[in-house]
């Protein structure tokens, strides 16, 4: 028989990034408040400290911060006619776990969403007509408009301390920023950081090339900088240890550096590690939840009543939980009903690298997690896509993550994988080899889509989440002309040698190489019930005091990273809740 706990206001289901920014806001209002983690306690005293965080065999290789695998994954296949099977090395994407998530080791790659993508479908309708959208893609609006999302954004930052410039200050473009941003009302909160050469090469190529350059918007304080709740980061010293580390300096914004020092002190807050959620538990009429039931950290189940519930966990987590739950209705591609599941969607990632003359010297171990600098003239709709026959764009840019010795290591092409040719190559390569990125949206479609796996479970007995996904026409389309495109800077570069890293059709998605945890969609933000599983405060349509918060509730992905709208997006949803739903609790958008 469950343990039954004593009832709260709030029963949070992760403490990443949306979960520790609506604990502090929600007990600042005086709620009492649980958060129930799958992971284990995380800070950066105990788990950033240096010189053991910078291990890169423990954490970079080995994934010490990532989800066991062998106890819950994902399975996978490429089509509705194919058998999934787990995923059971970290590869293509890296599941965070633990107290802050995966916003404890991410880069801190921090952007706005541009105004056109967050009405995708409308937008594209109403400048290239509706046949310019294929049948099969199924993209939607978010729901809200970049001007309602403008001051989250802007909290966003200045919860983080981001390093940048802006470049569009109330409609007035300014010198130095991204002149193809949505309009900010003021400037990020700390000035860019400082430009490694490799940075600076590419933002002279780019300017010779036509396009804009800009600073890119970085999470990693580039000064001293005192936070929104009081919370103190340190400057980014460059070490070259961000992504799948904890910032051992400080600097990199996460929930342990931001929010955490003032809300585990607050006595109306309790974090539970190590406490798997099995299920948001419901009323009798399922319209209502009463609180959640988990598996604690000595293996008893547990249910905590509450009045409020949030999910709060990673993407996917989110969507299995919906499902495990049986709140909404699954998604039927054969149909195209239902909407639990519905538009899964990822990153289309490419690079073109230069192998600078010789006697160059990049100095590649000087390197942060977002540092660097980016351009977004192919990026959503600020390129006419009219006679392209694609939809999408792509963030462009150039950050030096570090110079690790096991995973930072370019080689010129041709070079072998063992042996003294490779240690040759290694030498030859590592001064003077860099890459410009592309980071390419995805649209969602008809067959991409998650369900419960009938044959596969979890170390609880439990159906694992089945990802249905493969790579469309139009994303290989979008990435061969941003290839086109960036290899005209990589030749203004004036290299000994440009290397073109460019997925061609007929290739399948690949999990077994990394290439980005930005995995969006399964619970979506919509207009009515019909289309979606959230309405635009990220509210179910179906439970009225469940709120599911983070990238699942994406309709489609984009070309920037997603953590600046994941965040803007919870603090769009804790308003509504605290000015709102606490005053009159039930839908705050009527179907």
């Amino acid at each position: 028989m469950a343990i039954k706990k004593d009832k709260v206001d709030v029963v949070i289901i992760g403490l990443g990034w949306t979960g520790s920014i609506l604990a502090q806001e929600l007990t600042s209002e005086g709620l009492n408040v649980v958060a129930l983690e799958r992971g284990a306690m995380r800070d950066t005293p105990t788990d950033a400290q240096y010189p053991k965080v910078i291990d890169e065999l423990d954490y970079a290789v080995r994934g010490k911060l990532f989800q066991e695998l062998a106890k819950e994954t994902v399975t996978i296949r490429h089509s509705p006619n194919d058998l999934a099977v787990p995923y059971r090395q970290n590869g293509s994407f890296l599941l965070g776990n633990g107290v802050g998530g995966a916003g404890f080791h991410w880069n801190g790659m921090h952007y706005r969403m541009l105004p056109e993508e967050l009405k995708l479908r409308s937008h594209y309708e109403e400048r290239y007509g509706k046949k310019f959208i294929p049948e099969n893609m199924t993209i939607q609006d978010f729901g809200v408009t970049y001007d309602e999302m403008e001051e989250h954004f802007d909290k966003g930052e200045y919860l983080m301390g981001t390093s940048g410039k802006a470049g569009n200050l109330n409609g007035k473009i300014v010198e130095g920023g991204n002149p193809l941003e949505g309009a900010r009302k003021r400037d990020y909160p700390n000035p860019p950081l400082v430009n490694t050469l490799g940075a600076q090469l590419f933002e002279k190529a780019a300017k010779e090339v036509g396009f804009h350059p800009y600073p890119a918007p970085a999470a990693n304080a580039s000064q001293p900088y005192t936070n929104i709740y009081g919370v103190r980061l340190g400057p980014c010293n460059f070490c070259g240890f961000c992504e799948d580390f904890g910032c051992y300096m400080y600097s990199k914004a996460s929930p342990q550096t931001t929010i955490l020092p003032v809300l585990l002190k607050k006595e109306n807050f309790e974090v539970r590690p190590l406490s798997y959620v099995t299920r948001i538990n419901l009323d009798s009429d399922k319209k209502k939840a009463t609180g959640v039931t988990y598996v604690d950290a000595q293996g008893r189940e547990t249910e905590q009543p509450a009045d409020l519930v949030i999910s709060a966990a990673y993407q996917m987590h989110n969507v299995r939980l919906l499902l495990l739950s049986g709140i909404g209705k699954p998604y039927d591609p054969k149909t195209g009903e239902g909407v639990v599941g519905k538009n899964y969607a990822y990153q289309m990632n490419g690079s073109i690298s230069a192998l600078l003359p010789k006697g160059t010297t990049l100095n590649p171990f000087i390197g942060t997690g977002a540092g660097g600098v980016g351009m977004d003239d192919l990026n959503g709709d600020q390129f006419d896509h009219g006679k392209l026959g694609f939809l999408g764009g792509a963030s462009i840019r150039h950050v030096r993550y570090g110079g690790r010795p096991i995973s930072q290591t370019p080689t010129p092409p041709g070079t072998p994988t063992w042996g003294s040719k490779w240690k040759a190559g290694v030498a030859d390569a590592y001064q003077r080899h860099m890459a410009i990125g592309i980071s390419g949206s995805v649209m969602s479609y008809r067959d991409a889509y998650l369900d419960l796996d009938p044959t596969y479970k979890d170390s609880h007995g439990l159906p694992l989440l089945r990802m249905t996904f493969d790579w469309h026409d139009n994303e290989y389309d979008m990435l061969s002309y941003m290839g086109d495109r960036i290899e005209e800077v990589g030749k203004a570069l004036k290299p000994e040698k440009v290397i073109r890293a460019i997925r061609k059709k007929g290739q399948h998605y690949d999990t077994r190489v990394y290439q980005s945890t930005h995995t969006t969609g399964g619970a979506i933000m919509g207009t009515n019930p019909s289309n979606s599983v959230v309405n635009k405060y990220l509210q179910s349509w179906d439970v009225s005091n469940l709120f599911v918060l983070g990238a699942s509730a994406f309709p489609q992905n984009m070309g920037y990273n997603p953590t600046g709208a994941v965040v803007a997006l919870a603090y769009h949803a804790v308003k509504a809740i605290k000015e709102q739903y606490l005053k009159s609790p039930g839908p705050l958008v009527q179907a």
